[in-house]
């Protein structure tokens, strides 16, 4: 009786009802931060399709305004056109491929014109001259700059999306709906915000290191003096939703009283945006390589609030941006050692990031998958109309490598190596592992061939 009784728990002590504790939990590996294959593959699987904050249209007032911009190795323009309508078009001549816009930053300009051959466009996109090509069976319809999908949201900011389809595969709505009225900013017009200076960062960590840091703040006590003057850290807290991270917290009342109520979102993949009463901060994380990116700052005053108001938060918070250039140089540098793997975050203090993180990892794991069972690279930005000579171009680069090692593992060639050299290297290249080690034996191949006297028609 009694061991039926213990069966369904009766007469025994009451159950430990002591809340578990939650674990830390473990980070991106360092590998995702320094290899030049993963970004490449994030240009592929995240640039090349996701939607991208890029500015406010206040900066494109006037007909003719360009706005020049440069992520993930994509440049790309902004134009307002004739009809007062917002473009963007990748920054690629359709002739032969020559930059059309070469200043950088923003301008004006009447016509975008290419001065490699003169070919000229439209604020529009659309071809306006290519010399010489009037005798020709030749479409100017089909030969406008490469567009640009945009979207302009309640308050003005500009999206782009690079896929090259018709129709983005990911509508906007599907990670950013409602995200441009939250009741949080009910109280700001960003109409009244005017653009008061740019500035960039140059540097030599990886992107996603620049996101993680942003999005946290269990470092701001020990890092940046500054940070309590106008950021109550003990109520700071982040919601994170699917495809954004809302950062928020109580304000203490001079807080409030000084316009210091600041209002940060961060938008997937690499921009964020911080707004008060007196100070708007637009600030992108621009990958150019695995272990460099360029931050860029767009700083917009308040046009009703005063200099010193503006000031107040607008110095602060580019001394922050300096001292975390300091803290993610170095721990990049540290990820680049090889010793350090990953490490394991607070899944509260650090929720943010990890939400980040788990973002970057969905997206890559899905198309890496989409990739693996189409057995290519899936760029969804590239352009069409190569006549059929880039299939060509892919066999010899996936050809090339085994044609190399062919002759090297011939004996056309025994006479260059020393005997002992070439039967190392024969039997290495014929063993399971013998790939790894294929640049080690193009190099001692060079070497030996240098050292001979056979003389090779190569």
């Amino acid at each position: 009786m009694s061991s039926l009784l213990h069966y369904f728990n009766f007469g025994t002590s009451a159950k430990d009802t002591t809340p578990l504790k939650e674990s830390p939990v473990r980070a991106l590996p360092a590998s995702w931060y320094t290899s030049p294959s993963m970004y490449e593959f994030e240009r592929r699987a995240i640039f090349s399709k996701r939607w991208l904050f890029i500015t406010h249209t206040s900066r494109l007032k006037e007909t003719g305004d360009w706005l020049r911009y440069n992520t993930a190795g994509f440049d790309f323009i902004i134009t307002r056109d004739r009809s007062g309508a917002i473009n963007a078009f990748h920054n690629v001549c359709r002739h032969r491929a020559y930059p059309v816009i070469e200043k950088e930053g923003s301008g004006n300009a009447k016509i975008l014109s290419c001065r490699y051959h003169g070919w000229s466009y439209g604020l529009n996109g659309k071809l306006a001259k290519a010399p010489g090509y009037s005798d020709l069976e030749f479409e100017k319809a089909d030969n406008g700059l490469f567009t640009i999908h945009t979207h302009i949201d309640n308050n003005g900011f500009i999206w782009v999306n690079m896929d090259a389809s018709p129709a983005p595969s990911i509508p906007w709505t599907e990670h950013f709906a409602n995200v441009d009225i939250q009741a949080r900013y009910s109280h700001l017009n960003f109409d009244d915000y005017e653009l008061d200076h740019t500035y960039d960062l140059d540097c030599a960590y990886n992107w996603k290191i620049a996101s993680d840091n942003f999005n946290e703040c269990y470092h701001c006590p020990t890092t940046h003096p500054d940070i309590p003057a106008f950021l109550n850290l003990e109520s700071f807290d982040s919601d994170t939703v699917d495809g954004h991270i809302q950062h928020h917290c109580v304000s203490t009342q001079e807080q409030l009283e000084k316009g210091l109520d600041v209002h940060s979102t961060y938008y997937f993949p690499n921009v964020s945006m911080s707004a008060s009463p007196h100070f708007l901060m637009i600030q992108k994380f621009a990958p150019t390589s695995a272990a460099r990116t360029v931050i860029s700052y767009e700083v917009y005053k308040n046009r009703n609030s005063k200099a010193e108001q503006f000031h107040l938060i607008a110095d602060m918070y580019e001394r922050v941006m300096r001292e975390d250039k300091v803290l993610c140089t170095n721990a990049q540098r540290n990820l680049e050692r090889g010793v350090f793997t990953n490490g394991l975050m607070h899944p509260k203090y650090e929720k943010a990031p990890l939400f980040f993180q788990s973002t970057v990892r969905e997206v890559v794991r899905e198309h890496w998958a989409r990739e693996k069972a189409e057995g290519r690279e899936i760029w969804a930005a590239r352009r069409g109309q190569d006549g059929g000579d880039e299939e060509i171009c892919r066999g010899i680069e996936e050809g090339a490598c085994r044609a190399v090692l062919a002759w090297l593992s011939s004996d056309a060639c025994e006479g260059c190596w020393s005997s002992v050299t070439f039967a190392a290297n024969k039997a290495l290249l014929q063993h399971p592992v013998g790939p790894l080690f294929y640049p080690l034996l193009v190099v001692n191949y060079i070497s030996a061939l240098l050292r001979s006297s056979c003389d090779l028609d190569l």
